[in-house]
């Protein structure tokens, strides 16, 4: 459905450099990546509002990278919604419509088959300033659907709503996307956003995509220290992978982990702390990694706490608050960490 081929865009101050991607026909695809990395760049490429230095921009089987805007068949959705502050929600939504010389028929049986669709019946004679953050990007959104795009782009769609609102419409992009079948593109800083709502993520990071994989493979496996920090990894640590006695080890600041891998020499070990089992004794259990350090540091996050244990290095353990009152635990404690070899993650 959508390819990029050696992509490279130049504005001066910051390129998109040999972007090579391809999105699958109704897939929902990710670009995940900080602030800074390209990523409203690479959607407004996509849309035909930034032109290609080089490379090859094909959406639905057509090359589109000389096409204008209106002709590549794209709809846009941004993060600060650039709804009209004059026009009603329903004149918004069929702004697009009237562009393209829709008759008052046609426009009527988009704007009830969107209302049902996504539940703005009571919003569509409202005003912008007096809709929600959440209301005013339900209504972005079907502007964007209202003109039958062939591929949706949303820019950032969450980033301005609260919590509540934002897990709200999380839900309902997914379930539109999953009733209506369109291939989606979505960009965001957000990790757990990614793995919510991704059939695969693509990882952006300075003009170039670093990784591409489903969200478990980028959660589980990340191929460079910047994605397995960036996926909220936490134990990035480096060192060198030598033979043991029992298989392979990684060695790092002098203490020594059991891990599966093939890889020999020079490397990176990541570690997920909620695959780690911290206890105030050492547990029985078929894992190889048992370790003895010390609670240097408690970082309380609600219904989690996660614990800087020393030693060395210093791991990350998540911990819920329930196991952590149960333990009593304090900065200064002594307590032994459990993992798997194969929780070891080595790139």
């Amino acid at each position: 459905m959508i390819r990029l081929k050696n992509l490279y865009v130049d504005l001066r101050r910051f390129s998109l450099q040999d972007i090579n991607l391809e999105v699958e026909p109704g897939e929902y695809f990710i670009v995940l990546g900080p602030t800074g990395a390209g990523k409203t760049i690479l959607l407004e490429t996509l849309a035909g509002l930034y032109p290609a230095r080089g490379g090859e921009v094909w959406i639905a089987d057509r090359e589109v990278t000389s096409f204008e805007p209106e002709r590549r068949g794209v709809g846009f959705v941004y993060q600060d919604y650039m709804l009209f502050p004059h026009l009603s929600a329903r004149e918004n939504i069929a702004f697009g419509l009237k562009l393209r010389g829709k008759s008052a028929k046609e426009i009527k049986e988009v704007m009830a088959e969107l209302a049902e669709l996504l539940g703005i019946s009571h919003l569509l004679e409202r005003r912008p300033e007096t809709l929600s953050g959440g209301e005013r990007q339900k209504i972005a959104l079907a502007r964007a659907l209202a003109i039958r795009p062939k591929v949706l782009l949303l820019d950032e769609p969450l980033s301005a709503l609260d919590p509540e609102a934002k897990e709200r419409l999380q839900r309902e992009l997914r379930r539109v996307h999953d009733q209506l079948g369109l291939t989606t593109i979505h960009v965001t800083h957000d990790f757990e956003e990614a793995m919510a709502l991704g059939d695969r993520v693509a990882v952006l990071s300075r003009g170039r995509i670093v990784q591409v994989g489903t969200p478990a493979e980028i959660f589980r496996h990340p191929n460079s220290e910047f994605v397995a920090q960036f996926a909220l990894t936490r134990n990035v640590f480096s060192g060198e992978v030598v033979e043991g006695r029992e298989g392979p080890v990684f060695i790092t600041e002098g203490t020594a982990l059991a891990v599966v891998t093939e890889l020999r020499g020079k490397l990176h070990a990541s570690l997920r702390p909620e695959d780690i089992l911290i206890s105030q004794e050492p547990l029985l259990s078929s894992a190889r990694n048992r370790l003895k350090g010390k609670v240097v540091h408690i970082a309380d996050r609600g219904s989690t706490l996660y614990l800087t244990v020393r030693v060395p290095p210093d791991f990350t353990c998540l911990v819920t608050r329930y196991s952590f009152e149960e333990m009593n635990l304090k900065e200064g404690d002594e307590v032994f960490l459990t993992f798997k070899a194969s929780a070891v993650h080595i790139f």
